[in-house]
């Protein structure tokens, strides 16, 4: 009975190791967009190379956890390294249930969604079994030489790490996100959300936030002291978490003059213009030209940043438009991203490591829809 318990300890922990790195490793990127909520919730200093660094390290870390768990490999180690991992957790999480700092602490990505308190629940469920291991961490039978051991365990360090690295270059190989490939991007619905515009004071740096509609556009006195930061949309929708809302200069609502386009409409991402990789614009900048020339609309959604300065720092001559930065992360893992909408339906999307030829893109989609 005992050996039983053990054995459905070891793979139920082992398991939801394996599968809980798989999903955040797939998408690496986003795993590091929550690692940055967490840096941001503590005010720890942090850039964007290291989250996702970090967020690498992490789900590598988990999976091998699972794997070497599942293989009965290094059990002493591995039960050490679940009980210290799984306590720092299951504190995390319970510190999250009780003040919600981070609305979603992506245990297991995108895949499944939980709340706070269940994540918690769910960390208090696993570590009877986390325990049960641990306290017979030394009767464990080993399955290989401590060097076959080893070797095992660099190779799956190192393929998951190639793994992860694939996935962020070229987009998650499996898109868990709302608006995966052949998903409808438009919302039906008449009521409008209300959109708030967050504005730095040039001279002071103050922030404030504005309702759209209670901007002073027409003072341009006031324009010319506040610098545009960023937007936030608010709706009673169910799918407000998941709503696109495009916005001029002036704060216009713009959404259905793009997401409705029934032609093709390519919506270039760049959610932080002061951390998009301005290199990869000489190519997206000879996608636009060659799809204005073919009559197809092309225009860049971003968050944060001037797009002034840095249109004419990459030469762009498309206009730029502003959207929630959370929403353009779940349009496309990519900063800058290249994603082709028709009907508000997503035909292909592309990470600025993956940009085909425009010509290939429209043999290879345009022709075909």
């Amino acid at each position: 009975m005992k050996k039983t318990i053990i054995l459905v300890s070891r793979l139920l922990v082992g398991i939801v190791f394996v599968f809980s790195g798989f999903v955040k490793g797939v998408d690496p990127l986003g795993t590091a967009y929550r690692v940055e909520d967490y840096f941001i919730v503590f005010h720890l200093p942090g850039h964007s190379s290291l989250f996702l660094l970090l967020s690498i390290l992490l789900c590598t870390f988990e999976f091998t956890l699972g794997v070497l768990l599942l293989l009965n490999m290094r059990r002493t180690m591995v039960s050490w390294f679940l009980l210290l991992i799984m306590s720092f957790f299951t504190l995390t999480t319970f510190y999250d249930a009780l003040y919600n700092p981070v609305p979603d602490c992506g245990c297991f990505g995108d895949a499944i969604k939980l709340t706070n308190w269940q994540t918690f629940l769910k960390n208090i469920l696993l570590f009877i079994p986390v325990i049960i291991l641990f306290l017979h961490r030394k009767k464990a039978v080993r399955p290989f030489s401590r060097l076959y051991e080893s070797i095992i365990s660099a190779v799956v360090v190192f393929a998951f790490v190639f793994f992860s690295l694939y996935n962020y270059l070229t987009l998650p190989l499996i898109d868990f996100l709302p608006w995966k490939v052949g998903s409808k991007v438009t919302v039906d619905n008449s009521a409008p959300p209300t959109v708030y515009l967050t504005y730095k004071n040039l001279k002071t740096d103050e922030m404030k936030e504005f309702l759209s509609s209670e901007l002073p556009y027409n003072d341009s006195v006031w324009m010319n002291s506040w610098e545009f930061v960023k937007q936030r949309v608010v709706s009673e929708l169910p799918e407000a978490g998941t709503m696109l809302q495009i916005s001029d200069t002036l704060g216009n609502d713009v959404t259905n003059s793009f997401l409705q386009n029934s032609d093709y409409q390519f919506l270039l991402i760049a959610y932080d213009l002061n951390l998009t990789r301005g290199k990869a614009f000489k190519k997206i900048n000879q996608i636009f030209q060659k799809a204005e020339g073919d009559g197809y609309s092309f225009i860049a959604l971003y968050s944060n940043g001037n797009p002034v300065e840095f249109a004419h720092k990459v030469n762009a001559n498309y206009e730029f438009y502003t959207a929630d930065d959370v929403m353009l992360k779940m349009l496309v893992r990519s900063n800058p991203g290249l994603v082709l909408l028709k009907n508000g339906v997503v035909i292909a999307k592309w990470s600025y490591f993956t940009l085909p030829d425009y010509y290939k893109i429209k043999a290879a989609y345009i022709k075909k829809h």
